[in-house]
């Protein structure tokens, strides 16, 4: 997932998610100077927060 999918998924801006990602925890994983996520590490991501 892209940082704008990740941003939808979230329901948050994509300013907020790219300014947030190291503090938060999100589990993305630069490609080259792109930021990109796996649905289901996002999941797990999110699952995790709700604990």
């Amino acid at each position: 997932m892209s940082l704008a999918d990740v941003a939808s998924y979230l329901g948050k801006p994509k300013s907020w998610v790219y300014g947030n990602w190291r503090a938060q925890g999100i589990p993305f994983k630069k490609v080259g100077t792109a930021l990109r996520c796996r649905p289901q590490d996002l999941d797990g991501w999110l699952d995790r927060k709700d604990s």
